[in-house]
């Protein structure tokens, strides 16, 4: 199982990004994806989950800025960006708890990270 993801880049403050992110491989089902971020010199944290339950959790510090959205038909999740503040400078990384189809063992799955610049 892969994720790969898109859409990061350098935006002025204030602005808005969309990153995209698609789960391939032998999936038999996809419990939760979801976004994470690493900044220069921090521990990676969550920034936003939906579950198999459409259960959404978003860390505080993006309420009401981030929003993200899932695509089970296509195991795709999205992430809508506005107002971005420079504090959001980090890498994103996409994440999926998979069952994987045949053996239907449960893994997790990061993807590589796209870099996302938020200049002041």
């Amino acid at each position: 199982v892969q994720l790969q993801a898109s859409g990061g880049g350098l935006v002025q403050a204030g602005g808005s990004l969309r990153l995209s992110c698609a789960a391939s491989g032998s999936i038999f089902r996809i419990n939760l994806m979801g976004w994470y971020r690493q900044a220069p010199g921090k521990e990676r944290e969550m920034v936003a989950t939906y579950d198999i339950q459409d259960t959404i959790k978003l860390s505080d510090s993006v309420k009401g800025r981030f929003t993200i959205s899932r695509d089970n038909a296509e195991n795709a999740v999205y992430l809508q960006m506005d107002s971005l503040e420079p504090e959001d400078t980090a890498v994103y990384f996409c994440n999926a708890h998979v069952v994987t189809s045949g053996t239907y063992y449960r893994k997790e799955v990061w993807g590589p990270g796209t870099l996302v610049t938020v200049s002041s």
